[in-house]
């Protein structure tokens, strides 16, 4: 086998497109915090790298827990068939221990940055394995819900490895967003791969309750959504603007686009804008914060 051929398994095994989905939010929430305690960048260097390499090894080891736990339903899925926890083509005892080795080192790095940002990491692992993997994934059609949590502890580390604590407004908006924003997303995959996950007996919302009523609550959920903006308000009236705005842009491509299109096209869509959604917002705060530091330092 091909080094190259091995690396492309390597980065099924450790879910490389979810590792880089969320490195953005915990950047996002590393230079928000360093922008709002007035903190310099240079001095925070060490902390910015120990996080970044921190935060990709734990997240690396919790897709490699799931791919392990949920290797059986991953064999009956088209999506997930090919990934190597299913073929074989890397043994599970080898994935196991790489999963340990990435927990155990990416926690001891976050470690080094702050012991707060060690346990969220830890948290974030936690939540993810148990109670959504084992737990909630195949009982419930609340299981993104629960999923979420673990989703959204990205900026929550990045926010603690600079910052002296979690309890700003700010810090607790991207944790916020980044748990409502994860509904309406994952929704939307799940109407898209809606007979992967009936095959497998995973009680997704449209599975079980329907696509009219996946429309209903994604909808609740991106209001819910518009209105986190305003935790924004007390550090930026910008930042606040931007959030609503692309928020309210979505539930409107939800409204006119369910009223217009087949379910999957619709989906489709939702599923679109939500990555653009989550990169457009963070870009903005990473850029906001950056350039916030510039003019300080000037």
């Amino acid at each position: 086998m091909g080094k190259q051929s091995y690396s492309k398994l390597w980065a099924q095994a450790v879910k490389t497109g979810i590792i880089k989905s969320n490195l953005v939010p915990m950047v996002a929430g590393l230079m928000l915090a360093l922008y709002t305690y007035e903190l310099s960048f240079i001095e925070n260097i060490w902390n910015v790298v120990l996080a970044l390499a921190g935060t990709t090894a734990v997240i690396a080891a919790a897709g490699s827990f799931n791919n392990v736990y949920d290797r059986d339903i991953d064999a009956v899925m088209q999506r997930t068939k090919i990934r190597p926890t299913v073929t074989g083509a890397i043994s599970i005892k080898t994935v196991l221990i790489v999963a340990f080795i990435l927990l155990i080192g990416g926690i001891v790095l976050l470690y080094f940055t702050t012991p707060l940002a060690a346990l969220l990491g830890f948290l974030g692992v936690f939540f993810y394995v148990v109670p959504y993997t084992m737990w909630t994934k195949r009982r419930t059609i609340w299981n993104t819900e629960i999923g979420s949590i673990s989703g959204a502890m990205p900026p929550l580390i990045g926010w603690a490895a600079v910052a002296p604590d979690i309890w700003h407004p700010a810090c607790w908006a991207l944790f916020i967003i980044m748990v409502i924003w994860q509904m309406p997303h994952f929704y939307a995959i799940a109407i898209r791969k809606r007979d992967d996950y009936a095959a497998a007996n995973i009680p997704m919302l449209p599975v079980v309750k329907g696509e009219r009523r996946t429309y209903i609550q994604s909808n609740i959920y991106l209001i819910i959504l518009m209105l986190t903006s305003f935790l924004f308000l007390p550090l930026s009236l910008g930042l606040t603007i931007v959030a609503f705005v692309l928020g309210g842009i979505w539930l409107w491509l939800s409204f006119i686009g369910y009223s217009k299109m087949e379910g999957k096209t619709w989906a489709n869509k939702m599923f679109a804008y939500s990555l653009f959604h989550m990169i457009a917002l963070f870009a903005t705060v990473i850029i906001y914060s950056s350039v916030g530091l510039i003019l300080r330092a000037i």
